[in-house]
This record gives C-alpha cells, structure tokens and sequence, in this order.
C-alpha cells in the first residue's frame, strides 16, 4: 500500500482498498459487532447485550450485511429452543489482527471521552 505523491506530481489520493474497508468497517457497529465476535460464536441477545445502544433492528441489519460480505456466518440451531448463532468465517478471522492493531493504537492514543466513554 503507498500512501505518497505520484512521482509525476499527480493527485494524493487514498488507495482504494483502504478506503472499502474503512467505508465498511466505518459504517457504525460493523467493526463493533466483528470485535465482539474475536471472542467467540454468540446469539443475538448476547450480541444486543454486549453492544449496549444498539437497537435490535439494526443489530439483524448489520449481521445480514456482514454475512453478506463473507465476514460472518449465521448458523440456526435446532430446538427446542431454536436458536441462532453468529461466528466469524475464515474472512473474518482475517480482520482479527487488524482488529487488534486498531484496539490497541486506540488505547494508546484516544482517550476513552473521545469515543464516547466505551
């Protein structure tokens, strides 16, 4: 990835890559949800628990559309009770050390008031 002026003086311009993933990752709780998610296979209750101010409808759009992508993997189970689980597919698992680096700069380096308090 190059992050530097074209050497015939062109434009700067953020490399297309970097910006799909933080367009995506971005879009509010997606990187959350994927987070939360490192720790292992859980419902969607415990998911809704584990990100307090999320509403219910947007957890099941947000967990639609990273199972769309690839990154996570629905999986029901048989009853009773019926149940639903989310894990992380083998692309998603690749985000894990990006996932990391991006926690740890920002525990290093954003206070947590600047995101809020979380």
């Amino acid at each position: 990835m190059t992050l530097t002026p074209p050497a015939d003086g062109g434009a700067r311009a953020c490399p297309g890559g970097l910006t799909r993933a933080f367009t995506f990752l971005g879009k509010r709780w997606n990187g959350m949800i994927l987070g939360t998610l490192t720790e292992g296979p859980a419902g969607f209750a415990e998911l809704a628990r584990a990100l307090p101010g999320i509403s219910e409808s947007v957890l099941s759009d947000r967990l639609g559309e990273l199972a769309r992508v690839g990154l996570v993997r629905r999986t029901v189970r048989d009853g009773p009770p019926l149940g639903v689980s989310y894990q992380l597919t083998d692309r998603g698992t690749a985000l894990l050390p990006a996932l990391q680096a991006l926690a740890r700069w920002g525990d290093e380096y954003l206070p947590a008031e600047a995101s809020g308090g979380r």
